[in-house]
């Protein structure tokens, strides 16, 4: 009998505990560790910000869900974990031994990368964690009776700049809506070297349509910019420009929880965890790892450092291999390994309209610089399908499904997306940055 532990709850992490218990019998034990209460459906925390809807709509709690579904839930943040005796040390709680670890932590957040940013000890909003969230939408509601300048972006070495587009736009409307968005220039800060890169080159019309939006809704962009500093109300660049503001949202760079960082081998320098295709560490054969945790190499050189996007779509895609992978392991089912494609699409709401980004795959081929497919494009119709794929996501996390066969076909059949194939062995340069191979 095993012991699969995930570390986490997410996006990643949950349908992963999921696919693991659809997938080992009952002699099995699947052990969900996660330092939060409640499963958070991320990207409906913008709308959390504007007041648009409430917490509750987008989180469920994790006790009923893993007793439901036969997990071992275990509350509680990872504060040490030993390679060598394969156990992991929960804050005020016994070490839990396992025989399997699928890693699904998400990020920590390096606000101290940037003095003054973030909502708590700085004089930042944002919306990366349901708190933050909360921070943003008091924040906000004040804002409305005061309304002034606002600043929007991202720092440095970020990777995820999808919400931030999001939030500038949705920001837009609201005051549109209010009658003050002339009370509110709205300006765009970013490192991507032009506005609709969003970490990803090459996407086609991503830059048009993005470009011509912002423009369209009188949002002045500054790209390829270094926020060096924030003070209560002015963010400074690093050209020496200050940008005053009243309301700021800036998205920070990621890097790997603190207890990836502590053990010697297990990360890289940010505590990002280096992965085989199939999301298996290249030194330590029982250790997995998926999502924002993975060490993803961004192949463009920009003139100010960013990192590679890292989608819910493709942590759920990554965590169903790693699932499927571990039960491959055990010797439960005989098939081949499993891969994530990392094909990704991002569905933007952008107030009345928005933009689908559809890159496949998000790194392109090594020898020819080329994806398979990869474009951008805009219309309403955007805003109503995240919506319906929010509903539909809350649902399934619901009754306890990961990333079942129908959205798989519903992906591909609709924007050609193949989420996971076959794994074959092959040089690891062009996934991960590692030559090792699973054998």
């Amino acid at each position: 009998m095993a012991n699969v532990v995930v570390i986490g709850a997410g996006l990643g992490g949950l349908p992963a505990a999921y696919e693991l218990r659809h997938l080992l019998p009952k002699e099995h034990t699947v052990t969900l560790v996660s330092d939060q209460a409640e499963f958070t459906f991320i990207p409906g925390l913008i709308q959390v910000a504007f007041n648009l809807k409430p917490l509750a709509h987008v989180q469920l709690g994790l006790a009923q869900l893993a007793q439901r579904h036969n997990l071992n839930w275990v509350p509680g943040q990872v504060t040490a974990l030993d390679l060598s005796r394969q156990h992991l040390t929960i804050e005020g709680q016994a070490a839990i031994a396992y025989d399997y670890l699928l890693i699904a932590t998400g990020a920590a957040l390096a606000w101290d990368w940037v003095p003054g940013t973030g909502p708590h000890g700085g004089y930042t909003q944002s919306v990366c964690t349901p708190n933050h969230a909360l921070a943003a939408r008091q924040a906000w509601l004040a804002f409305l009776e005061n309304p002034g300048p606002i600043v929007v972006g991202a720092a440095p070495g970020a990777g995820c700049f999808g919400p931030a587009y999001e939030f500038a736009l949705i920001a837009d409307q609201e005051l549109r809506r209010r009658g003050l968005r002339d009370q509110a220039p709205i300006t765009y800060v970013t490192p991507e070297p032009y506005a609709g890169h969003l970490g990803v080159s090459g996407v086609k019309n991503a830059r048009e349509l993005t470009a011509e939006l912002m423009q369209e809704r009188g949002i002045e962009v500054i790209d390829n910019a270094t926020i060096t500093a924030v003070q209560p109300e002015a963010v400074t660049l690093a050209d020496g420009r200050e940008l005053p503001f009243r309301y700021a949202m800036i998205l920070p760079a990621f890097r790997g929880a603190p207890f990836i960082r502590d053990v010697p081998g297990l990360g890289d320098d940010q505590g990002f965890i280096p992965i085989l295709p199939t999301q298996r560490h290249p030194q330590f054969a029982n250790i997995y790892a998926a999502g924002v945790s993975v060490k993803l190499t961004q192949p463009d050189v920009t003139p100010v450092p960013i990192g590679l996007p890292k989608s819910g779509q493709m942590a759920e895609a990554m965590a169903t291999a790693a699932a499927h992978n571990i039960a491959v392991d055990l010797g439960v089912i005989k098939a081949s390994r499993k891969v994530p494609t990392l094909e990704a699409l991002c569905f933007a709401e952008f107030g009345d309209t928005g933009i689908a980004y559809i890159a496949a795959p998000v790194l392109p081929d090594p020898k020819t610089g080329q994806r398979k497919r990869s474009y951008a494009v805009r219309g309403s119709w955007v805003v109503w399908v995240k919506a319906a794929f929010e509903e539909y996501f809350m649902i399934k996390i619901r009754l306890g499904v990961g990333m079942p066969w129908y959205e798989r076909l519903g992906l591909r059949s609709l924007f050609g997306l193949q989420l996971l194939k076959d794994f074959s062995a092959r040089p690891e340069a062009a996934a991960t940055g590692s030559k090792s191979l699973v054998g």
